[in-house]
């Protein structure tokens, strides 16, 4: 459902406040669910949360005192000519102030340390549950769009379960409070004032009912502001070599005056409500002082009466202004919180099913049991492929591109779960075992080396950051890492930038394959991995692959051909079919699909 609606034309004025109702009924009950959800959350902290409510009663309790002191300062000390009450007067204003001191403080660090945790633990949760979740999340959901749950959703709530928290309290206290004492001074004074109520909550459903969709749109731009630029800034290359830079700005300057636009939208009904506000305080000001003062002059009212019934009246409608800027928090926070607890409610499309084992004792014997697959659920990639690989093997998967070779790999991780047939690693159903052991079996050396910001020495180690340094030199002796990286800057600690630009690509793809190799993984995959290297690097994989291949399971994609034509075994994947297998001359001999893509790239000495 989306958290914003528009209107259907001019001439629908019915139908709007209907409409308008709806949204507001909607609203409402959603809101109490997330609140109750984001309230979980503090449970942790109901000791310090108690106490903070304590402070804040406190707190409020004193200041409510205040006028009352000054009608008895007025009333028994000044009018009755009484110094020793207005003394006791004076020690008590004193007293209130020590007390709203200490309370303030108490309340503001309880409060800050509560909302913090809070917090903290909700952004942790957060990113947790976006790690377990597949890969169809993440190529349905921009980078961005996930980023922008993570930091400016999150930061939006900051301020509800901080300052929110404690002006909800406070303020609704004190309005409760000055209401009551307003009707203990006078009750024909607050009767007076009365009259201004009905524009006050007139005007208070209306600003309630149209921010609560303006700050609903206001999360939504925000997150489309953020995606584009982190794609632009991700494929800044990409942008800066077909010269689209300023189709580039012009896109931004577009999602951006969207969300400059959505920001006014609530400026300007805040610039509305709150001087409304401002005026409707004047005028029951007007009313008490003129009613008052009658009552004044006619010896029915006391002058410290009138003095201390203005200043609960100012008590009153302060925290009117300061509850209705809580709530342009509590809108821009309930946007935010229903798009992190979306997140939080979009199960993992692959779980472990109820009573999966942890795949254990692995000998590496992989099968592919009549697999039909789709990404959509309607137009097969894979076309019941079966085959098996005997644990220790060498087998390589070649084809054309789009032909599925990597689909296969994708679903071997368990990345997805096929539709028809069956993954499995020593007759075990991948849908049978516990993802996490499963991946502690495999390694991954995708085609574009994926380098974390840190140390060389720090991605080598991913897997295991256990490792000993003498081990994560071995691996990297074997893969040929060794030489550039101790002609590195700082060696072993030399700093790589983000995804690992400040390397080549043949070199990141040796670190890759000295983490892989770290990992001892018994079922080894290769998806292209030696697709972007240059020639002298794709010599030195090709020796360590040797190694990397002895006593574990090997499946390899590739487009190189001379990284294939030492397996065991190899299938030629065309329109997600197998289409041949056998050795590399046997293929060859056969004169069929294979021999044709080998000599094709035996003539151009590129991928195929």
């Amino acid at each position: 459902m989306s958290w914003t609606s528009r209107h259907s034309g001019p001439h629908g004025g019915g139908a709007e406040l209907e409409e308008l109702r709806g949204w507001g009924a909607l609203l409402h009950l959603a809101s109490e669910l997330q609140l109750a959800r984001l309230a979980q959350f503090m449970m942790p902290y109901k000791r310090r949360a108690a106490l903070a409510v304590v402070a804040m009663l406190i707190y409020t309790g004193s200041s409510l005192t205040v006028p009352y002191l000054v009608k008895i300062a007025i009333d028994q000390g000044i009018d009755a000519g009484d110094l020793d009450v207005l003394t006791w007067v004076i020690v008590a204003f004193v007293a209130v102030a020590a007390v709203n001191l200490g309370a303030s403080y108490v309340q503001t660090y309880l409060v800050s340390l509560v909302g913090q945790r809070t917090i903290f633990d909700l952004r942790r949760t957060l990113f947790a549950h976006i790690q377990k979740l597949t890969l169809d999340f993440f190529s349905r959901q921009k980078t961005g769009w996930i980023v922008s749950r993570l930091t400016n959703d999150i930061d939006a709530l900051d301020q509800l379960v901080t300052d929110g928290v404690a002006s909800l309290v406070t303020n609704g206290l004190t309005l409760i409070g000055a209401t009551v004492l307003l009707f203990v001074l006078d009750w024909r004074l607050a009767l007076a004032t009365l009259t201004v109520m009905p524009f006050l909550l007139i005007a208070t459903l209306v600003f309630r009912t149209h921010s609560a969709r303006s700050y609903a749109k206001v999360r939504e731009r925000i997150a489309d502001v953020s995606a584009h630029l982190q794609e632009s800034i991700s494929g800044v290359r990409t942008v800066q070599a077909f010269r689209r830079e300023d189709a580039d700005v012009a896109e931004l300057h577009e999602l951006n005056a969207e969300y400059r636009d959505a920001n006014m939208e609530t400026v300007v009904q805040s610039g509305i409500y709150f001087p409304l506000v401002e005026l409707l305080s004047a005028i029951a000001l007007v009313i008490v002082l003129w009613f008052g003062g009658w009552l004044v002059t006619g010896q029915r009212l006391q002058v410290g009466v009138l003095v201390a019934f203005i200043g609960y009246l100012s008590m009153f409608f302060d925290p009117v202004q300061q509850l209705s800027q809580l709530y342009n928090t509590f809108q821009a926070s309930m946007a935010a919180v229903r798009k992190v607890f979306t997140v939080l409610d979009t199960e993992p499309d692959l779980m472990d099913a109820p009573g999966a084992v942890p795949l254990t004792d692995v000998r590496g014997e992989v099968g592919f049991h009549h697999l039909t697959f789709s990404y959509d659920k309607q137009t097969d990639v894979i076309h019941d492929v079966d085959f098996v690989v005997p644990a220790g093997a060498t087998v390589a998967i070649v084809g054309p591109t789009g032909a599925g070779k990597s689909t296969l790999i994708k679903l071997l991780a368990r990345f997805y779960d096929p539709d028809a047939g069956a993954v499995t690693i020593d007759g075990h159903d991948l849908r049978t075992v516990t993802t996490a052991s499963l991946r502690e079996q495999l390694a991954v050396v995708p085609q574009e080396a994926f380098l974390f910001t840190g140390s060389i020495m720090d991605n080598i180690r991913f897997a295991r950051p256990e490792a000993t340094t003498e081990e994560v030199h071995r691996v990297a002796r074997i893969v040929g890492a060794h030489t550039f990286i101790e002609e590195s800057p700082e060696g072993y600690d030399t700093d790589v930038k983000e995804g690992g630009s400040g390397l080549s690509t043949g070199q990141r793809q040796l670190v890759s394959f000295a983490r892989a190799l770290l990992a001892d993984p018994r079922i080894l995959i290769l998806d292209e991995a030696t697709s972007s290297v240059d020639a002298e690097s794709e010599r030195r994989i090709e020796q360590a692959m040797r190694v990397l291949f002895t006593g574990r399971t090997s499946v390899v994609v590739a487009h190189r051909l001379s990284t294939v034509r030492y397996a065991d075994v190899i299938f030629v994947v065309d329109g997600g079919r197998i289409v041949e297998q056998g050795t590399h001359d046997e293929l060859l001999a056969a004169g069929g699909r294979y021999r044709r893509l080998y000599t094709d790239w035996e003539r151009t000495g590129q991928a195929l």
